[in-house]
């Protein structure tokens, strides 16, 4: 095989595990942030109290509920 053959061999290859690579990643990120989502009870906490309210346990866990019902249902609209 001739030497211009070998390159654009070696290019396609690159450009073929680039895309293969960032779809991989993409899905591995998606797959992590719904398993561990990054907002937690605590947080929710922490940031009522910023905003000068004195949330219940009940009304963190809501909020918690409802941000965890979303980002399911954007994942699940995604992936259609």
């Amino acid at each position: 095989m001739s030497t211009a053959i070998w390159i654009l061999l070696v290019i396609v290859a690159l450009f073929g595990g680039l895309i293969g690579g960032v779809f991989i990643a993409r899905k591995q990120i998606e797959k992590e942030i719904g398993e561990h989502p990054r907002l937690t009870p605590d947080a929710i906490r922490e940031m009522m109290s910023q905003m000068g309210q004195k949330p219940s346990e009940a009304k963190i866990q809501q909020t918690y509920r409802n941000i965890i019902k979303q980002s399911k249902a954007a994942a699940a609209k995604s992936k259609k």
